[in-house]
Parts: structure tokens; C-alpha cells; sequence
């Protein structure tokens, strides 16, 4: 297949485009380049995916609706996988901005590159900060998801919104992917694992919210890439059994589909810092703070529809992914 990966110089959408160039397919691959984090790091990336020659990279914003036209009209990818986005849902506090531009802009031009191209599928990056308020555990896709607490959360919930939109409109097959707190070898800068690794090392105090109490899904990033992947050669297609009067968030009389990736076996933040303390042999200084805005107590992924339509789950363990993204940490700073 010829596929146009969007974010590709990003920690998901890296590893995303190793499957595929590794298995034959053609990616043509975008990004921006921005500097919400250190730029240096995605060049590092794309050196992961410049050997391949059946990459090609294109620097570009997909929130400009001339590039992204031309970029269809050149590439005329088969399948889409748009992982290109504002991430970060504190910095989403101080810039909203930016996620309307990348997250809603942005979608909306490749939604419409996809509708005019007849492109065979459009798999995006959702995320499980869309389950917001709902308290109910494990998250499923089935129940409804109607107060984010964030606006990123916000731009996710709208996302899958204007992907229906597109499938009931343009029969365009859409498949939304919320995934749950990823980790693992060449992640970004802002993410937990990266603030408390290189805190730790450096004898600096980290910071930990709700006093440790907060319990997330950790994801290694390899059960992410391979279930999108999965996800990608799935093409999504109608439930049958949809009824109007009891409307499933999940699925649809169009064919769309939504589908968590989260390793279903949510850890207390104080363990995962453990689990870090033990693999870097040191302690952290800690630094007990209350809950920030826009955060939420607990994840936990439900990930019934995941096993059953792509006969897949994520299995990496918390100690064996630490381990791996240690010995990456310290080989990248040598």
C-alpha cells in the first residue's frame, strides 16, 4: 500500500512508520517539525526511517489546506493514519490556540483530502483523556464521553465527531484509536517518563501530582504501533446490529469504528516512579502536589472490541517497558 503518515517525525508516529516501510508498504511520510519540544529529537527519528527507500519525508503543516491538497493530489495515498497533533493536555491551558489549528483545522483538511481522493481508510489518533468527568472503570467505547475536562480532550471528542460526519456523509471508513498513556523508547521530553528519568539522574526534585494517588494505563509504545497497525488493515465497516433508538458511541450504522489501545492494568503513579527508581538503582526527590486542572484520577482501558475485532492486546509489562526505556534514555544521552 501507499500511505500517508501524518506526525511521522513523533514518538508514535516513528515507530507507526518502522511496521510499515519494514513489511513493504510506501509511507510518504509529514511533519511540521515545531518546537514544542526540542526539535533535535525528531530529526534523530526520522534518521531512524531515512534508510528506507520506500520512505518519503515532506515537511509540512497539515493545518495549511494548500499543502495538504497537494500533497494528495501528488502522493494519492491508498490509506491515511493521522497521528499529527497538539498533544499535551496542560499545555493545552496555555495555548489553546494551537489545538484548534493542528487538532481541528488540520483534521478537517484531511478529511477532505480523503473524501475527494476516495482514500480507503482514515485511521486517527483519538485519546483516552476524551472519557474526561466519567468515573465509571474500566473506560469503554461504549459508554458516552460528553464531558472532556481539557480542551486537547475537547479536540480529540470533536475529531471523532467530524470522522462520522465524514462516514455518513461520503461512506468514508474512519477508525478512531484512543490511546492510553504511552511510554517507552524515544518519547517526548513532556511526558512523565522523560521528567522523572531525567530528574532522577540529575538530583533534581520531581513533581507529583495528587500525591502519587493518580492510576494510569501505561501503554508500551510497541503494543501502540502494532495495534494501529492492526487497526490500519482492519477497514472499518457498519454494525449491523446499530439501532437509532440506542445509539452505541462506538460504532455505527456508517462505517466507523472506535477502539481503545491501553494495556488494561492501571498502576499507581507512586509505582510507576518506583519501577524507574529500581531500574535507574537511584531515588527520587520528591515534590507531593494536589491535582492540576484538566487532569483526571484514573485510567483504565476496557479493551473488549480491540480482542474481539483485531484479535489483538497489549501485553509489554510495566517492569520489562521501564527496562527498555531506561537503557534508551541512557544510550540517546550516552
Amino acid at each position: 500500500m501507499k500511505l500517508l503518515l501524518t506526525g511521522v517525525a513523533g514518538f508514535i508516529g516513528m515507530h507507526v512508520a518502522q511496521i510499515l516501510l519494514k513489511r513493504g508498504d510506501e509511507v510518504v511520510g509529514i511533519d511540521n517539525l515545531n518546537d514544542y519540544y526540542e526539535p533535535r529529537l525528531k530529526h534523530a527519528r526520522l534518521a531512524q526511517l531515512a534508510n528506507y527507500p520506500n520512505f518519503k519525508f515532506v515537511q509540512g503543516d497539515i493545518a495549511d489546506r494548500q499543502t495538504i491538497d497537494g500533497l494528495f493530489s501528488k502522493e494519492k495515498p491508498n490509506r491515511v493514519i493521522n497521528l499529527a497533533a497538539q498533544a499535551g493536555v496542560r499545555y493545552s491551558l496555555k495555548n489553546p490556540y494551537s489545538y484548534i489549528q493542528t487538532n481541528l483545522v488540520g483534521f478537517a483538511n484531511l478529511l477532505e483530502g480523503c473524501r475527494h481522493h476516495k482514500v480507503e481508510h482514515f485511521v486517527y489518533a483519538s485519546s483516552s483523556s476524551v472519557y474526561g468527568a466519567n468515573t465509571r472503570l474500566p473506560f469503554s467505547v461504549h459508554d458516552n464521553v460528553d464531558h472532556p475536562v481539557s480542551l486537547y480532550a475537547a479536540s480529540k471528542k470533536a475529531n471523532e465527531l467530524m470522522a462520522h460526519t465524514y462516514s455518513h456523509l461520503y461512506d468514508l471508513p474512519t477508525t478512531g484509536l484512543r490511546y492510553f498513556t504511552v511510554y517507552g523508547p524515544w518519547g517526548r521530553p513532556d511526558m512523565s517518563p522523560w521528567l522523572f528519568t531525567s530528574a532522577i539522574l540529575e538530583d533534581r526534585t520531581i513533581d507529583v501530582f495528587n500525591y502519587g494517588k493518580m492510576r494510569r494505563d501505561f501503554t508500551y509504545i510497541d503494543d501502540i504501533a502494532e495495534g494501529t497497525v492492526r487497526a490500519l488493515d482492519k477497514i472499518a465497516i457498519p454494525n449491523p446490529a446499530f439501532s437509532t433508538d440506542a445509539p452505541d458511541p462506538g460504532t455505527s450504522y456508517a462505517p466507523y469504528r472506535v477502539y481503545n489501545i491501553g494495556n488494561h492494568q492501571p498502576v499507581e503513579l507512586l509505582i510507576f516512579i518506583r519501577t524507574i527508581e529500581e531500574s535507574l538503582g537511584r531515588e527520587a526527590k520528591k515534590n507531593f502536589l494536589p491535582m492540576q486542572p484538566g487532569d483526571v484520577v484514573a485510567t483504565y482501558a476496557d479493551i473488549e472490541d480491540l480482542r474481539c475485532d483485531m484479535g489483538f492486546e497489549p501485553k509489554t509489562q510495566l517492569t520489562e517497558g521501564i527496562a527498555r526505556w531506561v537503557a534508551w534514555y541512557r544510550d540517546y544521552h550516552a
